[in-house]
C-alpha cells in the first residue's frame, strides 16, 4: 500500500559505494519500479495507471520524449518512466495545512528530494509580500493578482513566460499566443538549457532544428554512434531500439567520458532471456575526455575525405554547399592534437574510422554531453559534416538523432515557444488572431536571469518545471529571482522554485498527464510531439488529485481573460471549454498540422513533415545542406584542476529526485559525491571516501563553492570529474555558455578541490 512521505530529510553525507555495474535493466529494474510505484500509489492504482502509459488509448509518459513503435508492449514504460508516473499519480497530498505548518524559510532549507516526496498540491496558494507562509487563495483572486502585476509593468518586456517540456501542444500554443498578444517574445524554455545547441547547429546545416530519423531507421542502421548520452538512465526505452538494431546486424560506438552500464549490456525486462543474459550493445567504447568530441569528429572527417571511394560524391554535388572550404579546413586536423584533446589512442580512432567506412547507413545520436559546452554548436555541426560526407541524411536507416530529454520539449518549440520566432510564424499567428505580435527578440533563460538580476524584468510566470533548480549559477539566480515583484509557478508538486520567490508568489496547481481532463464540452485530450516528430494524443485516466485543480489550457485562458480583458478578440473561453477549438487554430498557423483534429484522433498519431528526411530538401539559406568549418576547440585545464561535468543519477529525472541511489554507478544513500579517476585522485591527494569542497574557477574571479562532497574513485576519463546536478549548478557561471545557442556550459566546469 502507499506510504506516507518522509517527515525529515534523510542523511545524505555518508553514501555507500560499491563497484559500478556492467548491465542495465533486468530484474533489479522491475523490483525497483514496483517498490517506488507501490510506495506512491499502492498496488491497485499502480496496475491501473502503468498499464495506460504510452498506450494508444492512454497517456504519454511525463518523462522523456523517446517514441513508441506502432506495436506496443503491455508494459510500454521503463523504470524511470514508471517513477515519473508514480510521483504524479501519488496518493500523497500537499494541502493548505501543510503550508501553514511549514514556513517558506523552512521549505528553502529542505532538499529537492524531500520537497518532491510530499505529494500533489491541492489548492492555489499565495505568498503575500512580507509573509513567511503560503495561504490558500481563490482562482479568481490569483488571476486578479497576476493581472494587477502585469498591467503595472512599464513594458510588456518586463514579464517573462517560461515553459517546461511537460506542457502539452495545446497549452503551449495558448501560452505563446497570450504572451505575444500581451506584447512580448520573452518565452524562455527548458530547451534553452539542453538542446538549443542542437537546434542552432541543425537549423544552419540541414535547415530544420530537429532530428531526421524515425524509430524504424534505428532498426535499419548499419552503424549507430551514441555520443555524450547515457540511455540507460536518461532514455531507457532507447535500449530496446538499440537491442533490435544489434539483432539486425548494426554496430554501435559509444563516445562518453564515463562507462555506462546501459551501453555495456541491456537486460531486456520484456523477455525471459533478456532478463537472464541480456544483449551486449557496445562494439567500441571511446572514453573521450570532456569536450573533445569536435576534435574527434574533425579528424574522422579528414580521414574519410582521404580514403579513396569513401565520399558520396553525387550527394555532395547535388545536395550540399561548402564542401571545398570544409575539406580544406579538415586537412589541418592533427593526430597529436586530437589525441591530446580526446585522450583516445590512435588504434581506437582507427577502429572507429573502419566502422564508419564499413557502414552504408549511419545514425549519430547525442544528448547533453555534446550540447553543454562553449563549442557545442560547432561540435554538432562537425557531426553533421560526417553524415554529409557519406550521404547519410535523407536515406533510410541514417541521419541525425538528438535525443530530447523531456516529453514535449520539441512540441513546445513547434508550437511557438521560442524567444526568437520566425517571421513567417508571427505573420501566420497575426493573420489568424488579428493581433500584432512583437518582432523584437525576447530573452532566453540566461538572459531572463540577467534581466531579473538587473531589474529589467519584474514578473516570472513559469508553466511547469523548476526554474530555480534547473538554472546555472545558483546564488546569482536565486538573488535575481528574489528581486522580482511576482513569481508564479504552474505546478503539480513542490520544488525549490516555490521556496525561492519574488516579493509575492503564487502556486497554481494543475492537472497532470495521468489525470482525467473534463471541461464544459466533455472529456478532453491533449497532444505531444516525441523526439522523432511523431504527434499523438494523451488521455489521463485517474480522477484529479483535487477538485480545485485547473488544466494548463484553462489556466492560460483564464489568465488571458483577466489580463487582456474585453480588448482581446481571442475566444479564450471557447479554448478552455473545448481543446479541439485550439487544435483547429493550430492547424491554420503551424505548418504540418493541417486537419489536426482528425489526424490526432488516429490511434497511432501522425508524423510531421521533415524536408531533409523526406525528400532531401534542405530549407537553409543556400537551399542545400551546408558543410561548416569552425576552428577546433577543446577545454584546456590548468595543472591541479579537473574538468567537471554535471549529470543525473539513476534515481533522478531532470531536477526531480526520486531517491538517493545511483544503482548502475554503485552509489547508494547519497548525492553529494564527486567521481574522480583514481590516478587523478592520487596526484591531487584525494583519498577515496574523503570529503572535499568543489570550487569553480572562471574568468570573473568569483568563488563558486559546492561544499562537502565525498570523493569516489571512479573509472572516468583522465582529467575529468563528474557530480550530480542541481547540487553542482552553483559552480556553473551564468555567462559560461555555448557560442550561438547561449546554453549553459554545464559539462565544462573547471574545478579545484579544497578540504571540506
Amino acid at each position: 500500500m502507499a506510504t506516507k512521505p518522509p517527515t525529515g530529510d534523510p542523511v545524505q553525507d555518508a553514501p555507500h559505494v560499491t563497484p559500478p555495474q556492467h548491465a542495465a535493466a533486468g530484474l533489479p529494474a522491475i523490483a525497483h519500479t514496483l517498490k517506488i510505484a507501490n510506495e506512491q500509489m499502492g498496488l491497485a492504482r499502480t496496475a491501473r495507471t502503468l498499464l495506460k502509459v504510452n498506450q494508444k488509448d492512454g497517456f504519454d509518459c511525463p518523462g522523456c520524449a523517446w517514441p513508441e513503435g506502432d506495436k506496443r508492449h503491455t508494459a510500454e514504460f521503463c523504470e524511470n518512466g514508471a517513477k515519473a508516473v508514480a510521483e504524479e499519480a501519488t496518493l500523497r497530498r500537499v494541502t493548505p495545512d501543510f503550508f501553514a505548518a511549514h514556513p517558506v524559510p523552512e521549505l528553502a532549507a529542505r532538499s529537492g528530494y524531500w520537497l518532491g516526496q510530499q505529494g500533489r498540491i491541492t489548492q492555489p496558494m499565495y505568498l503575500p509580500e512580507g509573509a513567511d507562509r503560503y495561504e490558500p487563495v481563490s482562482w479568481k483572486k490569483a488571476f486578479a493578482i497576476i493581472a494587477e502585476e502585469l498591467r503595472a509593468l512599464s513594458s510588456p518586456d518586463e514579464a517573462l513566460f517560461y515553459t517546461s517540456g511537460r506542457t502539452s501542444n495545446e497549452a503551449a500554443f495558448l501560452f505563446q499566443l497570450f504572451a505575444r498578444e500581451f506584447g512580448t517574445n520573452n518565452l524562455p524554455d527548458c530547451s534553452n538549457m539542453c538542446h538549443e545547441s542542437s537546434g542552432s547547429a541543425l537549423s544552419e546545416t540541414i535547415g530544420i532544428g530537429k532530428g531526421s530519423v524515425s524509430l524504424e531507421d534505428l532498426h535499419r542502421a548499419d552503424l549507430i554512434i551514441v555520443a555524450g548520452q547515457n540511455p540507460g538512465t536518461n532514455h531507457p526505452r532507447m535500449l530496446s531500439a538499440l537491442e533490435k538494431a544489434k539483432e539486425a546486424g548494426a554496430k554501435i560506438i559509444s563516445v562518453n567520458p564515463l562507462p555506462e552500464a546501459g551501453m555495456e549490456r541491456f537486460k531486456n525486462p520484456q523477455t525471459p532471456l533478456g532478463m537472464l543474459k541480456g544483449t551486449a550493445l557496445n562494439d567500441l567504447f571511446l572514453q573521450i575526455r570532456i569536450g573533445g568530441d569536435q576534435a574527434l569528429f574533425r579528424l574522422l572527417n579528414k580521414l574519410v575525405i582521404e580514403t579513396e571511394g569513401a565520399l558520396d560524391e553525387d550527394f555532395i554535388r547535388e545536395h550540399t554547399h561548402g564542401y571545398e572550404a570544409f575539406a580544406a579546413a579538415a586537412k589541418d586536423a592533427d593526430w597529436d592534437e586530437t589525441l591530446t584533446a580526446t585522450g583516445l589512442t590512435r588504434p581506437e580512432i582507427e577502429r572507429a574510422l573502419a566502422m564508419v567506412l564499413a557502414s552504408k547507413r549511419t545514425i549519430i545520436c547525442w544528448a547533453m554531453g555534446l550540447t553543454q559546452h562553449k563549442h557545442s554548436v560547432a561540435t554538432i555541426r562537425e557531426v553533421v559534416n560526417l553524415l554529409l560526407l557519406r550521404g547519410n541524411i535523407g536515406r533510410p536507416g541514417a541521419g541525425v538523432c538528438p535525443v530530447r530529454g523531456h516529453s514535449n520539449v520539441q512540441g513546445d518549440r513547434t508550437m511557438g515557444i521560442f524567444e526568437r520566432p520566425a517571421p513567417a510564424f508571427l505573420d501566420a499567428l497575426d493573420k489568424e488572431f488579428g493581433i500584432t505580435s512583437p518582432r523584437a527578440h525576447g530573452y532566453d533563460v540566461v538572459r531572463s536571469i540577467e534581466a531579473l538580476r538587473d531589474g529589467r524584468a519584474k514578473v516570472l510566470f513559469a508553466m511547469g518545471g523548476n526554474f530555480v533548480g534547473a538554472t546555472p549559477d545558483t546564488e546569482v539566480t536565486e538573488a535575481a529571482i528574489r528581486r522580482a515583484s511576482l513569481t508564479v509557478h504552474v505546478s503539480t508538486k513542490l520544488n525549490r522554485s516555490h521556496a525561492v520567490t519574488g516579493r509575492r508568489a503564487l502556486i497554481l496547481p494543475t492537472l497532470g498527464r495521468t489525470d482525467k481532463d473534463v471541461q464544459k464540452s466533455g472529456r478532453q485530450f491533449v497532444t505531444v510531439e516525441d523526439s522523432m516528430g511523431m504527434v499523438h494524443a494523451s488521455r489521463g485516466n485517474l480522477a484529479p488529485a483535487s477538485p480545485h485543480l485547473l488544466s494548463e489550457p484553462a489556466i492560460v485562458a483564464r489568465m488571458a481573460r483577466a489580463v487582456l480583458g474585453t480588448a482581446s478578440r481571442t475566444p479564450w473561453e471557447e479554448f478552455e471549454n473545448d481543446y479541439a477549438a485550439i487544435r483547429d487554430r493550430i492547424a491554420r498557423v503551424v505548418p504540418g498540422f493541417e486537419d489536426f483534429n482528425a489526424r490526432a484522433a488516429r490511434p497511432e498519431g501522425f508524423r510531421l513533415p521533415h524536408g531533409p528526411r523526406d525528400e532531401r530538401r534542405f530549407p537553409t539559406r543556400t537551399g542545400k545542406a551546408n558543410f561548416t568549418a569552425a576552428p577546433v576547440e577543446y577545454p584546456k585545464v590548468p595543472a591541479g584542476r579537473l574538468l567537471l561535468q554535471t549529470l543525473r543519477s539513476h534515481d533522478q529525472y531532470n531536477t526531480t529526485i526520486y531517491g538517493l541511489d545511483d544503482r548502475y554507478r554503485g552509489i547508494t544513500g547519497g548525492r553529494r559525491i564527486v567521481m574522480v579517476n583514481p590516478q587523478d585522485a592520487a596526484e591531487l591527494g584525494l583519498a577515496d571516501g574523503s570529503y572535499t569542497d568543489l570550487v569553480g574557477e572562471w574568468k570573473d574571479g568569483v568563488e563558486r563553492r559546492a561544499p562537502g562532497f565525498r570523493v569516489v574513485h571512479y573509472p572516468t576519463a583522465r582529467g575529468c570529474a563528474a557530480a550530480y546536478y542541481p547540487e553542482t549548478n552553483v559552480l556553473v557561471p551564468l555567462d559560461s555558455t555555448a557560442d550561438t545557442s547561449n546554453t549553459p556550459a554545464s559539462k565544462s566546469v573547471v574545478v579545484r578541490f579544497e578540504p571540506a
